[in-house]
């Protein structure tokens, strides 16, 4: 007996309604994409992508998971993907010599405290629920906006995905040591554009 196309795919006990994806799942997907890639059409399109992606694998749906999180698992792979293809060319300018001496200015070599100079500054969000503050998100997007493509890509993977630096380096194909160069440089750069729009 053929299934009728309209009825939902069930898997596993679980259903999956193709036709409330769209409804049910569009924003949340797009907010994951956005804040991980930063570009809006880009992430728009990732979402229709991963759309398409679970219709064509629907079948494989085992029902472990919930749609949302079988759908965000999808898209994940699919940002994952976007971060290869922009990473491999800026991977191969990062220097380590010059982060050793960007280290040198900013940390004591004797102790490896913050330099005075370039002591963080306190960003008025250690209130419990300042980081819910719709307009310093908005700057934190802004600054992670203006970051490379592939720092963005390493300090999203690392500290918004919890990814371990052994998985960032080898789904991104960066070396320890230019993983490290470039977290390093992502956070000195947030720091400063955050110091600079919020404080």
């Amino acid at each position: 007996m053929q299934r009728d196309q309209n009825k939902d795919i069930i898997a596993g006990g679980n259903t999956l309604d193709p036709h409330s994806w769209v409804s049910k799942y569009a924003d949340y997907l797009y907010t994951y994409a956005v804040t991980r890639i930063n570009d809006e059409d880009q992430a728009r399109d990732l979402v229709q992508e991963t759309f398409l992606a679970a219709l064509e694998k629907a079948g494989t749906f085992e029902g472990r998971s919930t749609e949302r999180t079988w759908l965000t698992a999808i898209l994940k792979f699919k940002v994952i993907d976007v971060y290869r293809k922009n990473s491999s060319a800026f991977a191969k300018r990062a220097n380590l010599s010059d982060a050793e001496q960007e280290h040198q200015d900013f940390f004591d070599a004797v102790d490896g405290h913050w330099n005075d100079q370039h002591r963080p500054k306190e960003l008025g969000i250690e209130r419990p629920d300042a980081l819910e503050n719709k307009e310093f998100q908005r700057i934190l997007q802004l600054c992670m906006k203006k970051l490379p493509v592939l720092w963005l890509s390493v300090f999203t993977m690392k500290h918004m995905d919890d990814e371990s630096t052994e998985t960032i380096c080898n789904t991104l194909k960066v070396s320890a040591s230019n993983f490290w160069v470039i977290i390093h440089r992502a956070k000195v750069n947030l720091r400063a554009c955050l110091q600079k729009n919020w404080i």
